[in-house]
Order: C-alpha cells, then structure tokens, then sequence
C-alpha cells in the first residue's frame, strides 16, 4: 500500500477493517492503532467494520494499516461515502451465500441420521464418508477460522475465530482418531456432525448477520442515491448537461420538472413545489418562487426552475447531512466502554472455563471423549458475537431513520443522553414562532369597518419596506382586499409615514405620533393597554383633516406562534419531560406566549450569556438539559446543555454547536428526538441483556454436558442474529409530528 499522509491533524482517517468478528476484534484493533506513534484515538465499529482514527499530520495511512494487518485483519483506506462498502469493486464474482450453500450440502448427510432416529430409524452413515463428507467443512470452507484464529493468537489474544477452530477440531480430532482406531473393530461413536454443523452454523449466521447490518446502512445508501450525477447549466444562453463535479458556484443550474435539484442554491426564475421529504422529513411539497432556497437531492415537482448555485460538492446541505450521519453511525456510545471492557477479557476467560470443564469431566469419571465434547460446547456457545454488535447496530438503526424523519444526530453520545433528558429549555424567538412580525390583530374605531382599515393600512404599506409593512400587506392579501393607490407618500421620522389615499391624508404610526396629534383613543384605550402588556407593537391610522385629526383604528404586531409549538410541549409534557423558556424578548412577549403554548417556566429578557449561565444551573439542580434553539445567540445555551438541539431553519453556527439538528423549523421533532433516543436506547439495553443472556445461561449449561456442540453453535449463531434483527425493528419507527403530519395530510 502507498504512503499517503493525513490531510490534516484535525480530520480523522477512516479505515476498512476485514475480519473481524466480535468485540474482541474490535479491542484489538483499536489497540493496535493507538500503539502507533502519532495516534491521538482510535474507534472501530464492528457492524460497519469501520475504524475512525484521529492522528497528526505526518501519520501516513499506511503505517495504521501495517499496525491492523499486524494485529491479523486486513485494512484499506476508506474512499466510498457509505460504511461498510469500501473496497466493494474487488469483491469475489461469486455470491456470498456459497460458501453456506456448499456447507449446508456437505453437513446435511451427516445430520441425517440424527434427525432419522427421531423418526424411528437407526441408520448410520459409514465412519469413512463421514470423514469425506467433514473434511472439506473443516478445512476448506472453516478455513477462515484457522486463518484469523492464529492471527489472533499470534498477536498474544483470542476471539470468535479461535474458539470456533479449537472447538471443531477438537470434535474432528477425537472422531478421526477414533475412527482410525476402531478400524474393523466395529463402529464408534463419532462427532463428525458435530464440527461440520458447527461451521455451517456460524457461517450461515455470519451471513444472515451481515445481510442484516447491510439494512442498517440503508439510511445513508438513500442519502446517497439523491445526488445527481449531471446537471443541466445555462451557459452563453444555452442549456448543457455536465457533470456535477464542473458546476461552479453562481452557475446558473435548471431543473425541469420532475428533476432532482443537484445543487444547493436560490430560485432566481421560475414557480414550483418541492419535494423534500428525504432530506427535510417534510412529508408535503414546498412552494418554492424567486428568491427562495433550494437544497440539492430535492425533486422539483411541477414547472422549471433557474436555479444560481450556492454550494456544491462537499458543502452541500446533502453532503453535511451524510457526513453528520456516518459520524454518528461510526461514533460509540459512552455504554459500549463497558462493553469494550467486559470483551478484552472474555475470551481468555473462556478458554479457561473450557479447560477446566475438560478437566473436570475427565477427573470425574474418567470419560475423556465426553469431557472433550463438553469443552467444545463451552468455546461454541461463549462466541462474543452478538456482545458486540448490540450497541453499534442499534445506533446505526436508531441515527438512520431519524435522519430519513428530518433529526440529524451528529454523535452517539448526543443520542444516548437524549434518553435520559428531564427538562427541555426553549428559546422563543424562530424556534416557538415563526421570527417575522405578523398582524396579529386590526381593531377599527367606532364607525371603521375592520376592512376599510387594512385596505387604508396596506395602501400606505405599499410605499415601505420595513419589517411591518410586509406584515401588513400580507394580511391584506391573505384576505384578498383589492387595495387603492397611494400617493405623496412621505416619512414621518422615528413616527411613520403618510399619504393621500383617495383624496384623503392618512397617517400610520406610533403611540407617540398619536399623543403629538392629540387624537382621542379612550375607546381603543383598554384593548390597547392588553396588547402592549403582550409585548405587542402598536401602530395607529389616523385620518388627517387640516389641524383636526381622527383615529380609524388600531394594529397590532406580534411573533405568530408556530402552529405545531402547542403539540411540541405538550407532547414533551406527556413524556413527563419539563418545559422551560429562554429569551431575550420583553416579559410581556415572553409570559404571553408561555402561557398560550403551556410553559410555566419563563426567563425572559436574558442575555446570550445569561441563557448559558440558566441551563448550566438546572444542570446544577440535578436536571440533564437539552437546549432547543436557531441563532448565534443561542450557540453558547446549546453548548451548555447536555444536548443542544438546533433548527436547521437558523445560523449555521448553531447547528455547529448541537448535537442534534432538526432538518425542518417544527418544534415537534423535538419530542420525536427524545423519542427515537429512547427506543435506540432501550434496544442497546435488550440487546446487551440477550447478548450477556445468552453467554450466562449457556457457557454453564455447556459445562455441565447438557448442552451439544451443535445446539451451542445454534444458540451462538440465533444469538447474533436476533440482536441485530431486534435492533433492525428501529427502522419501523415514526415520529408523532410525521403521524400528526399524516392525518392532516
């Protein structure tokens, strides 16, 4: 392999790691890699057989990949995008299920007596071609367990490779020695059957194990299959296709309808909806005009799009997804340290426990043959398979339907905390409500019809651009007024604005322009006193008529809560989780939204640091905090929290800072984090349990003789499987804001 040096001290080299096969491999190799002059960490996931090695600038790959095959596996550079398909070009032609085919035809005639004498009848296969028969199983296709067995050995420690090849040739052993020894003296009992079903066993489970942890990965494989390998570029005023590695920033890109969007970037002609379930979660089309953003993988449903390019390649909001998703799926949880613990000693262990069943039978009675097939037995069933793979399977699962539900999870210890989490502290402004201003109330003056005064209000919104006059409008088009013209239209400084409008001077403006005019508003006075407690902006039209002035009406401008931030704290609230509020908004703002949404707990008029300073003391309390936010101002909250969760609709600094990202602005996800959290936990937890079950229960069956080789590897291989299978029932997992999505749908 070529020398190649790691492109930087602060990114880490991915590794494919061949032949591993428990958590005892998965120690190993990590301590063969941190062995390595230079090597800051190393982490090896056995279910995507991905090592992640954090090491200085000068550490070339090659020296990890000498200091793995040393340990006894193979090792190449990660270059694919997905874990687990590296290096997938130099597979075998053959199918993978061969070698259990073949296996499977070889043992069958050895098990069929056995299975025979439970009908009745007492045929038994000649010892000669059962020896026939067993010899290929041992030693051609259990080939690879003598192979990684002695790397293993060699290297000073063992695993699940090495207990099998000493378990079964231990039974191939014994039955060629009798079978020899016996020679014309009759027929022995042999255990052939024994070793050959061993090997079929283990490496169907293998198999199903691997067809298995394929599905785990599916999540970054559909991630993947969103990027388009071409895009269509307006060039000199003609439309080519090229590849999506020659789009450049600014390049105008069109997408015709029902195309892939390949990039990221700003809809500068053109109206459409788009779909962009597989990245956002968002289960409806978006309406998508001039101006708007697009994320590249999204489908552009109906009309044609010019879209100018924003971002490409790597800096992609796709390719970030994908990145933050293998890092999670690679990432270990903080539970699988003991786990790691508990596997660097259990082999050896094993093999001590095997020993001294051997010797205990034999002493005991004398019958070597059985005390020898009892030892096997014991290497069989204690395999540490699926102790491996409970934890890692379980996250793989657990991160990649989130992410296909819109949760970003960027590490495995943001997901193991999120489980645990009692109070969720929220900041209000963009993550509760929508972050604009919106009219949220019109009240006419005795006389005013309610419509005359928005027509009259927008009129004069026409001719400005300020925050408020969109808000104004777009009530007035959401209620389909048709709105006159305005003319002479001019500024009232630090007051507001003025116009004629059908032949009449109007003025919109400030509780102070209406105290300078002198005009009467003792009949909107009360409701004007309720709105301003709120934390409302006030502005007022008044008709002007020389020195004589006469008020219209009132309008008031508030943050609109989102839609969905009632269900989000509710839902938190049903899961027995506390709900706090953080802002730096006006008390009146803060209590009337807390108390429409249902949250007791209200801090408001808090600086960025006094949000920190708030949740580093409920942590204090006692209470494992996840900070829910989408601003600047927000990123040292959510580095303070045990969990920072980010809106993906705010800075980018934020979801920088977060262990978790919500790829759509609605507050429900954040339940549904919790919850996903919760169920990938607690399948860590039943896969551990049936893992260390499995090992407990069966290594002192197996010692006592009352378990046969054959059933020990069955358990061993059904062990490894159904963790994984267990884990795997993640994927059917929805969130609660996708079902209430669904129903209203």
């Amino acid at each position: 392999m070529n020398s190649i040096a790691i492109p930087a001290p602060s990114e880490s080299v991915r590794l494919q790691v061949g032949g591993m096969t428990c958590a005892s491999c998965v120690a190993r190799v990590e301590k063969a890699l941190a062995k390595v002059p230079g090597v800051a960490s190393a982490s090896v996931n056995l279910a995507t057989e991905v090592a992640t090695v954090q090491a200085a600038a000068t550490v070339p790959v090659a020296a990890l990949a000498a200091a793995i095959e040393k340990a006894g596996y193979s090792a190449q550079q990660v270059v694919a995008t997905v874990p687990g398909v590296a290096g997938a070009a130099n597979m075998n032609a053959l199918p993978d299920w061969w070698p259990v085919a073949a296996s499977i035809v070889l043992t069958v005639p050895l098990l069929a007596p056995m299975l025979l004498q439970l009908a009745g009848s007492a045929w038994m296969l000649p010892g000669w071609p059962q020896l026939a028969l067993a010899t290929p199983v041992q030693f051609w296709l259990g080939a690879r367990f003598y192979v990684a067995g002695w790397k293993a050995l060699r290297a000073g420690s063992g695993n699940m490779d090495l207990l099998v090849a000493l378990g079964t040739s231990a039974a191939y052993g014994l039955s060629a020695y009798l079978l020899v020894r016996h020679t014309g003296h009759g027929m022995p009992h042999l255990y052939f059957e024994a070793s050959a079903a061993v090997i079929t066993l283990v490496l169907l489970g293998k198999w199903l194990e691997a067809r298995a942890k394929r599905q785990t990965t599916d999540a970054i494989r559909a991630l993947n299959a969103l990027r388009p390998t071409t895009a269509r570029v307006r060039r000199d005023g003609v439309d080519v296709d090229v590849p999506i590695e020659r789009v450049a920033l600014g390049d105008l890109v069109i997408v015709r309808a029902g195309d892939r969007i390949p990039v990221d970037g700003e809809v500068v002609e053109g109206r459409s909806h788009v779909d962009e379930s597989l990245i956002t979660g968002e289960s409806l089309p978006v309406a998508k005009s001039v101006g708007a953003a697009v994320t590249g993988g999204s489908v552009n449903a109906e009309g044609v799009l010019a879209v100018r390019t924003l971002a490409i390649g790597a800096e992609t909001t796709l390719a970030r997804i994908i990145r933050m998703v293998e890092s999670a799926q690679a990432a270990k949880a903080p539970i699988q340290r003991i786990v790691d613990r508990v596997s660097a000693v259990f082999v050896p262990i094993v093999l001590g426990i095997a020993l001294v069943t051997f010797v205990a039978w034999a002493g005991l009675n004398g019958d070597w043959e059985r005390a020898l097939i009892n030892a096997v037995a014991v290497l069989v069933i204690a395999c540490p398979c699926a102790l491996g793979l409970a934890t890692p399977t379980a996250i793989m699962a657990g991160t990649g339907v989130a992410a296909r539900r819109g949760i970003l999870i960027k590490d495995a210890q943001a997901l193991e905390l999120a489980h645990a989490v009692t109070t969720v502290a929220f900041d209000k402004t963009g993550t509760l409500t929508d972050g604009k201003p919106a009219l949220v109330a019109a009240l006419p003056a005795e006389g005013v019809e309610r419509a005359e005064l928005l027509r009259f209000a927008a009129a004069l919104q026409r001719t400005s651009a300020h925050p408020l006059a969109r808000a104004v409008l777009d009530a007035a088009h959401a209620e389909r007024l048709s709105l006159p013209a305005a003319s002479d239209a001019k500024a009232l400084p630090g007051r507001g604005l003025e116009a004629t409008v059908q032949g009449q001077t109007l003025v919109l403006g400030s509780s102070r322009l209406l105290r300078e005019l002198a005009v009467d508003a003792s009949g909107l006075a009360s409701e004007a006193a309720r709105l301003e407690q709120q934390g409302r902006t006030l502005s007022w039209l008044i008709r002007r008529d020389g020195e004589a002035a006469q008020l219209l009406g009132l309008l008031a401008f508030g943050d609109t809560v989102k839609a969905a931030a009632r269900q989000a704290v509710a839902r938190l609230q049903q899961l027995g989780v506390k709900t706090v509020m953080l802002t730096g908004d006006n008390r009146g703002a803060a209590h009337a939204v807390a108390s429409e949404l249902g949250i007791s707990d209200v801090h408001a008029e808090v600086l960025p640091g006094d949000k920190a300073a708030i949740v580093q003391g409920l942590r204090a309390d006692g209470q494992i905090v996840a900070m829910v936010g989408d601003g600047i101002n927000d990123a040292p909250s959510l580095a303070a929290a045990d969990v920072g969760i980010a809106m993906s609709t705010g800075a980018d600094v934020a979801m920088e800072t977060a262990g978790i990202t919500l790829m759509r602005g609605d507050p429900r996800l954040v339940a549904d984090a919790i919850d996903v959290s919760r169920r990938t936990y607690a399948k860590i937890r039943e896969g551990l349990f049936w893992a260390f079950a499995y090992n407990v229960l069966g290594i002192p069956l197996a010692a006592l003789g009352m378990l046969s080789p054959v059933i020990a590897g069955a358990a061993m291989a059904f062990s490894s499987v159904s963790v994984v299978t267990n884990a795997l029932m993640l994927r059917r997992w929805r969130g609660a804001a996708e079902t209430a999505e669904g129903s209203t749908a």
